[in-house]
């Protein structure tokens, strides 16, 4: 039975610590809804209703260009092992860039990843909690690291002419603020 609570207690944060995948959904009137599979280490629980992650130049920037027109977030952690459990965070979500002043007290507490291109903080509203029993059993077999690779190849330039160009814009042509 789903349960909801106004912010994170300890349990929560401990089962989001043991997490190694969770998902990002956003929307933007008019536009796709974009639901983004992350990991790589970078979410960090603040507080007790402040959650923020890393996030690395990709393929897409739907995240950002739908902060812009609607702040509106949800992040999802699902438990793969015995324990099973959905946990979903819902508020507002905001973008901290590099160039914005929370950035150098906000970055040094995430790995030091080339390609990152904001932290996205995560105003939670609520949260709810359900069973998860329908999910599978997984077991984690570590990271890939081919997305840092190429990032760590293509270098700062070539990270930040690639955001210029492909980071510009959302696949539905929204604004993300990413690359100028």
């Amino acid at each position: 039975m789903a349960k909801f609570f106004a912010a994170l207690t300890p349990e929560h944060r401990a089962f989001i610590a043991r997490q190694k995948v969770f998902f990002v959904a956003t929307a933007a009137a008019g536009a796709r809804i974009s639901l983004s599979p992350k990991g790589l280490d970078c979410l960090r629980v603040l507080d007790e209703r402040t959650v923020a992650y890393l996030d690395l130049t990709g393929s897409g920037a739907e995240t950002a260009a739908h902060l812009r027109a609607d702040p509106r977030m949800t992040l999802m952690f699902c438990s793969f092992s015995a324990d099973a459990l959905i946990l979903r965070l819902y508020g507002q979500g905001e973008s901290v860039r590099p160039d914005d002043a929370r950035w150098a007290e906000l970055a040094p507490q995430f790995p030091d990843l080339p390609g990152a291109r904001q932290i996205v903080l995560l105003h939670v509203e609520s949260l709810q909690t359900s069973c998860g029993a329908g999910l599978p059993l997984m077991g984690y077999a570590g990271e890939r690291g081919s997305l840092t690779e190429w990032l760590r190849k293509k270098g700062p330039e070539g990270v930040a002419q690639y955001q210029r160009e492909k980071n510009a814009v959302s696949i539905d042509g929204l604004p993300t603020g990413l690359g100028d």
